[in-house]
């Protein structure tokens, strides 16, 4: 009895078993490019110090950002396996659903949309326009309409339809790299510190040591998971998928290693740790007073390829939390000639700026604090240095981690729950790579809590008005089947 109710249908599960007719018009390196321009943002200049800080020397921090690439590898071998075996767009929002539940696809959904993903998109806007303003010479007053800017031009160019979106996103991953092998470049060309290797034996480690460093490279690793979101748009996904991913976490492992590489032959080890500009520090070495506004623009491009990614990816939860939920039906509205989803590109590009707007003007940051008097926590700190937006990313991340966990646990269940279903592409050494997916998830969802303290409750709240929201959705659905429409 059992056997045959798993074999036939989830017990949980009653989302949509189609693939929404959309043109594929990604290739394997379109998925890449995604892969590679959501990940390589600003963490890759602002983290590689606190992991040599928590490093005992060159070679445990270049271990570390190896680890990093191979957990991020292991976890590859789940997504490739789920988008895969289940090609509808919409990613964890699809294996959620399957797995535990319309409910929980539903949250994930929501969630993205309230404040994880379009609070990314504002991050990155936001380190987009502190550099323009550095490198532009603007008033301080520029920088909220400048970031504000990225995410309406990225909206619009993402509108004129996922070609558009894509040669995008390859010309700013191409500018990104190419960017990126000029401080590796300079790191080569500018002078060697004899001490970078000697200063190794007993350097102290920081207070977090190396499970702190993990939690920076894991978090510079943080996206690649995305491009699962497009799955139902790539062409070829038995082959295209598994190969996008592989090949970004491939180049931005190699990329990582390369420019961390530089920074310790220019600066020595020591210097890595306290510098808190390494790569303008490389590149001043060569291009002298060039370096710093070299590096502004790197970062700027940066930061323009990571909205853009997100901006695409993002977009496709929504379509598929529109065509599951009538109360949300206006996000799942598709132009079919452009093959773009215009409802979920408004609504992500407005939240986003609605968020940027919160943090970035006087009044906003006056609302925010009040929201955070009401739920008894700290006023959040100002904007200088995206203060807002780091708080709001790590009030947000055990939620993220909490869902990513349950993805890596969905492997197993919907394993067991579909055992006959086709899946293009298998996971070598079944169940070692989910496990150690699911170590890894828990042990940062334990770093995030901890770190975030009260203000896991500012990812938290947004989740928990999902929830009548589910309810009234359901509610909404019933009332339709009743009156036959």
């Amino acid at each position: 009895m059992m056997t045959n109710l798993k074999r036939t249908q989830p017990i949980f599960s009653s989302v949509d078993d189609t693939v929404p007719t959309v043109a594929a018009r990604l290739g394997a390196w379109d998925a890449a490019s995604i892969i590679i321009g959501i990940v390589v943002g600003t963490a890759i200049f602002k983290s590689p110090p606190s992991v040599f800080q928590n490093s005992a020397g060159p070679w445990q921090a270049m271990l570390v950002w190896i680890l990093g690439g191979l957990l991020s590898l292991i976890g590859a071998l789940c997504y490739a396996e789920l988008a895969t075996t289940y090609p509808r767009s919409g990613g964890d929002y699809e294996y959620l659903g399957r797995a535990y539940g319309r409910w929980l696809g539903f949250l994930f959904g929501w969630a993205q949309l309230a404040v994880i993903l379009t609070g990314s998109i504002g991050a990155m806007a936001y380190a987009f326009a502190d550099y323009g303003q550095r490198l532009w010479t603007l008033p301080d007053a520029a920088i909220v309409w400048l970031a504000a800017a990225a995410v309406v031009g990225l909206s619009l160019t993402n509108l004129a339809g996922i070609v558009a979106g894509k040669w995008m996103q390859n010309v700013l991953t191409t500018a990104k790299v190419l960017g990126l092998l000029l401080v590796v470049l300079a790191g080569w060309l500018g002078s060697s510190s004899a001490t970078s290797v000697s200063e190794t034996a007993h350097s102290p480690i920081g207070p977090g040591g190396f499970g702190l460093a993990m939690v920076f490279v894991l978090y510079a690793f943080g996206g690649w998971n995305d491009a699962a979101f497009v799955a139902a748009e790539v062409r070829d996904r038995r082959r295209n998928l598994p190969k996008a991913l592989f090949l970004g976490l491939f180049g931005i492992t190699l990329i990582y290693l390369l420019v961390n590489a530089a920074y310790l032959r220019v600066l020595g080890f020591e210097g890595a740790r306290q510098s808190a500009t390494p790569a303008s520090d490389v590149l001043e070495s060569v291009l002298g007073n060039w370096g710093s506004k070299s590096i502004s623009l790197l970062v700027m491009i940066s930061a323009l390829g990571a909205i853009n990614g997100m901006t695409l990816t993002g977009s496709r939860i929504y379509v598929s939390l529109g065509k599951d939920h009538r109360l949300f039906a206006w996000l799942g509205q598709w132009n079919q000639r452009l093959s773009a989803p215009v409802g979920a590109l408004v609504a992500q590009g407005l939240v986003a700026l609605l968020l940027i707007f919160a943090v970035g003007t006087e009044s906003g940051h006056l609302a925010m604090n009040r929201l955070a008097a009401a739920l008894n926590l700290k006023p959040l700190p100002g904007r200088e240095d995206f203060g807002g937006f780091e708080t709001l990313v790590a009030g947000t991340a055990p939620v993220f981690w909490s869902f990513f966990l349950l993805t890596g646990i969905s492997v197993f269940i919907l394993r067991y729950r579909d055992p006959d279903r086709p899946r293009p592409f298998t996971m070598p050494l079944y169940p070692l790579p989910p496990i150690l997916f699911c170590a890894t998830c828990i042990y940062m969802l334990y770093s995030s809590v901890t770190y975030a303290g009260s203000l896991a409750l500012l990812g938290g709240v947004p989740l928990a008005i999902g929830v009548p929201l589910y309810i009234l959705s359901c509610w909404r659905k019933r009332m339709d089947t009743a009156s036959g429409s």
